[in-house]
């Protein structure tokens, strides 16, 4: 993953957080996850990113699957 990463996508929920992830890995989109939520009181956001390369067609995949 070299290149510039881009914050795309957020959520409060990690398994949508992984799941999102793991659509994108199913389109070849690497990406990470940067949970920054407090560990005891699960406030907070867990943020997805990618290679700016791959931001447009992560944000289209990323509504689409939330659409459904």
């Amino acid at each position: 993953m070299a290149g510039e990463q881009v914050y795309i996508y957020s959520t409060a929920t990690l398994y949508v957080a992984e799941l999102t992830r793991q659509m994108l890995a199913d389109h070849e989109i690497p990406s990470f996850i940067i949970n920054k939520q407090d560990s005891v009181y699960k406030f907070g956001e867990i943020e997805l990113y990618v290679n700016r390369d791959h931001v447009i067609r992560a944000k289209k995949l990323i509504a689409e699957f939330e659409s459904q």
